[in-house]
């Protein structure tokens, strides 16, 4: 069981001990950490935060302590109960709030949780703030309101119906252009909130929807990172149902992958690659993606006469990147859409908006898309970390074996050679090393991941 506090919130198991794991005490203690730290910011005024979580088992009980933690410190809630995470991120600015709160794991399996903590833009937290409340929640340094001045409650389940709304209402989606597509797709919503979001919006869209592990139970039918080992059924039933695509998202609805009509994997990669395409041919402008992101970004950018750069991995990193170099377009290449027209966060309901644009406009089938792209093959393999593992050494010793090809230090260690590359980083969100490689075919990217892991290997085992 495992407990990991990072600048991007707080995420672990539930059950178990404190300060080990995910617990109540554990959940109470960060979510008056958040609360003070706006309190701080703003001492005189009445405070407002959202709140919203995926379907997980254990989302309404983190949910009900992290509320009252916040009325017990006399900050006022509007509460979204079961919701996205760009819902959430929307939610926050529409509120005129000070803060937001998702709880939600992302990707991690059924047992996990978390609390991802947003500013009053609605934006995840930067660095410095994040160590603010890591340092509040270690020093408990709380004070609580009393009787007269407790926070108010207001349920709100509205507004996944309001972000689809909004994403209808963007300059470059036109409904009545999807309709004429008369598109037939498959949605694979791994029983969370996305079950609910990306069948209301493809019916708002026209669009024909067979629904796939649609209902929000919180019992994850496959493990819910959306890559190709965990898609078995949903690859089948789009070729079963003779449907032009598949899309897949993971349960809080802020990754989105698409499942060719052939039954075939897009390639998560290929979601930012796709969607950029289409708004760039619309709206020239620039791109960011960070460092584990497919180099057919910045060809595809480079083609539309655009300047293409690359963040530190995280979304925070890639959102201040996007700001810095005025992009009109960026994201992750976990499937991660970033749309600025929009707001700053990843959101697969914008995204399944603009890929159904490209595909209306373009015609033709989604395998042959992806053909029309630059070919890349990434292979994302991983090495599991020991308490006795001296990771930063590690990348230390890395980046200097590999001194002549210039590496980036900015996240991990970055090595580009001439037709491929091989980025590793610590994971904040699991005790692993993530290393993540890109070559012309899947052979190649495999094997370098296989020769960087053996090279690790190497240094451990003398450490």
């Amino acid at each position: 069981m495992t407990l990991i506090k990072s600048i991007s919130g707080i995420r672990g198991t539930i059950g178990g001990l404190p300060g080990e794991n995910l617990t109540p005490v554990d959940t109470v203690k960060f979510a008056a950490a958040y609360g003070t730290f706006l309190k701080n910011q703003y001492p005189k005024k009445q405070l407002t935060v959202v709140i919203g979580r995926d379907a997980r088992i254990s989302g309404e009980m983190i949910q009900n302590l992290v509320v009252s933690t916040l009325v017990g410190l006399g900050i006022d809630v509007v509460d979204l109960g079961l919701s996205t995470t760009p819902t959430v991120e929307i939610a926050v600015p529409m509120e005129q709030a000070d803060g937001g709160i998702i709880l939600t794991a992302s990707h991690n399996p059924k047992q996990w949780n978390a609390l991802k903590l947003l500013n009053q833009k609605g934006e995840f937290l930067n660095a410095d703030e994040g160590a603010i409340i890591l340092e509040l929640a270690d020093k408990e340094d709380f004070s609580f309101a009393g009787v007269d001045s407790l926070g108010q409650v207001q349920k709100n389940d509205s507004y996944i119906d309001i972000h689809i709304d909004e994403v209808l209402n963007l300059p470059l989606v036109d409904a009545e252009t999807i309709r004429k597509g008369t598109f037939k797709v498959v949605v694979d919503g791994v029983n969370s909130s996305g079950g609910i979001a990306i069948p209301k919006l493809l019916q708002e869209l026209g669009v024909e929807v067979i629904e796939l592990y649609c209902d929000p139970t919180g019992h994850f039918p496959h493990n819910p990172e959306p890559l190709k080992e965990h898609l078995k059924d949903i690859c089948q039933l789009v070729v079963k149902e003779k449907a032009d695509f598949g899309i897949v998202v993971d349960p809080d609805v802020d990754r989105l992958a698409f499942i060719s009509e052939d039954g075939e994997m897009f390639g998560e990669e290929y979601t930012l690659v796709a969607c950029a395409d289409y708004v760039l041919g619309k709206t020239p402008g620039n791109t960011v993606s960070n460092l584990s992101s497919t180099r057919a970004l910045r060809d595809i950018t480079e083609k539309h006469k655009g300047t293409y750069t690359a963040a530190a991995v995280g979304e925070v990193n890639v959102v201040a990147q996007m700001k810095s170099s005025k992009a009109i377009i960026g994201g992750e290449g976990n499937g991660g859409i970033i749309y600025p027209e929009s707001h700053y966060g990843r959101d697969a309901l914008v995204g399944t908006a603009l890929f159904l644009m490209l595909m209306a406009e373009r015609g033709g089938k989604v395998s042959e898309l992806r053909k029309s792209y630059p070919a890349y093959f990434m292979s994302k393999k991983k090495i599991e970390l020991t308490p006795s593992i001296n990771v930063d050494s590690i990348l230390e010793n890395m980046a200097a074996a590999y001194q002549q090809e210039d590496p980036s230090t900015i996240d991990g260690v970055k090595i580009d050679f001439a037709n491929k590359w091989v980025h590793l980083r610590k994971s904040n969100t699991e005790p692993i090393i993530r290393v993540y490689t890109e070559a012309p075919s899947q052979k190649e990217a495999d094997a370098l991941a296989d020769h960087i892991i053996s090279e690790i290997q190497e240094i451990t085992n003398k450490g």
